[in-house]
């Protein structure tokens, strides 16, 4: 996401809130979110946006706070973990605001927006945001953050939005694990890019071509795009030669079983349920697998599987 779109959603998400001096607003919230606003230096006037429930456990409590770019400096205040019905969480266009991600907003359980953009924060990416299960976006692009992204991030069930994009990264792409949920749609191009360790998609409603995430030269070890709707021609995918397990099973997969498949060190393989054709390639593991693995496709023929006419 490059810096205009960036600035165009923060405006509009401005739209929609307030100054801190709202009157419906929480009392101890609205101490809080003073002692933030005492906290940040600065030689101007300014007041952090917030907005304030409407109704039910949030009533009157602040469920958004948005700073941005305000005539501040200093680090993220801890306080902000002392809102526990925050929402939305929006630091961004402060050029003067450094230091690491504040550890108290691990304590924000209610939290789905992160925007921690377009500042000078340092340090990694923290291992805590795992455990904000409610988190659908993560935008953490543009800071100097360094080091490597946790895995754990690939586990939050919600995420929609995650960037972290202009930065100083570095390490290994995480394990993206997004089984059993009910994501529909098709696989980002972009991932197709990135060489991931373990792949698991499978339990999904995920459809179109998610050839992209195989190639040769990857080093990827474990693959289970099992019980989705995808649709691809099999027959030009190259697989890593380093893949041990393999589930393509309950697609609408097309095309034949590619003879390079037989130089992969398999140790579990399916790819029942799809719509295959052609003769099983015959030589490396594809043989050590029973009829379970193959059946159900459309005319798969050659061992383990009745013999090619």
């Amino acid at each position: 996401m490059d810096k205009t779109m960036t600035l165009l959603l923060f405006l509009f998400t401005l739209l929609f809130t307030t100054s801190i001096s709202k009157d419906h607003c929480n009392k101890d919230d609205k101490k809080t979110v003073l002692k933030i606003k005492k906290s940040l230096n600065s030689h101007v006037p300014w007041d952090p946006l917030i907005e304030c429930g409407g109704a039910g456990d949030i009533k009157d409590h602040i469920i958004s706070l948005i700073i941005y770019g305000s005539p501040i400096s200093g680090q993220i205040p801890p306080e902000v973990g002392d809102l526990p019905y925050l929402e939305t969480l929006i630091f961004g266009n402060l050029s003067k605001l450094t230091g690491p991600i504040q550890p108290t907003i691990a304590k924000l359980k209610k939290l789905r927006t992160l925007r921690l953009t377009l500042t000078k924060l340092t340090g990694p990416v923290p291992d805590f945001l795992s455990q904000l299960k409610n988190l659908v976006e993560i935008d953490l692009s543009h800071n100097d953050l360094s080091g490597s992204i946790p895995s754990s991030l690939s586990m939050l069930p919600n995420i929609f939005n995650f960037i972290l994009s202009y930065n100083k990264l570095t390490g290994t792409v995480p394990d993206l694990y997004l089984s059993h949920n009910q994501l529909s749609g098709s696989i980002p191009k972009s991932l197709g890019k990135l060489d991931f360790n373990r792949i698991d998609f499978s339990w999904n409603k995920l459809e179109g071509d998610a050839s992209i995430l195989f190639g040769a030269n990857k080093t990827t070890g474990y693959i289970d795009l099992s019980r989705n709707m995808f649709q691809f021609d099999l027959s030009k995918v190259k697989i890593p030669k380093t893949l041990g397990i393999l589930e393509l099973n309950h697609n609408g997969i097309t095309g034949n079983i590619p003879v390079q498949w037989t130089e992969a060190p398999l140790q579990f393989f399916n790819v029942s349920y799809n719509r295959l054709c052609g003769c099983i390639p015959s030589g490396g593991k594809l043989q050590t697998f029973d009829t379970s693995s193959y059946f159900h496709n459309k005319c798969l023929c050659g061992a383990p599987l009745k013999s090619c006419k």
